[in-house]
């Protein structure tokens, strides 16, 4: 197990995993989000090439309806 930020809080997930598997473990919508790792915007192409490790900071955002 490692421990990653996630949009602010400490979450621990199994060793090895790319961002692209990680998303699926929460069960994402990824047509809709926007992904920063460590600061950085990553485009959905690139999220199988992203491998994750201990400290890593990630934001995950969604859009949100209202008005």
């Amino acid at each position: 197990m490692i421990t990653l930020q996630v949009n602010g809080k400490p979450r621990d997930i199994d060793e090895g995993l790319n961002l692209q598997s990680y998303l699926a473990t929460i069960d994402v919508n990824m047509r809709f989000i926007a992904v920063g790792y460590n600061g950085q915007v990553v485009r959905k192409e690139d999220f199988e090439k992203v491998a994750l490790h201990p400290g890593d900071a990630l934001e995950i955002v969604r859009p949100v309806g209202g008005g």
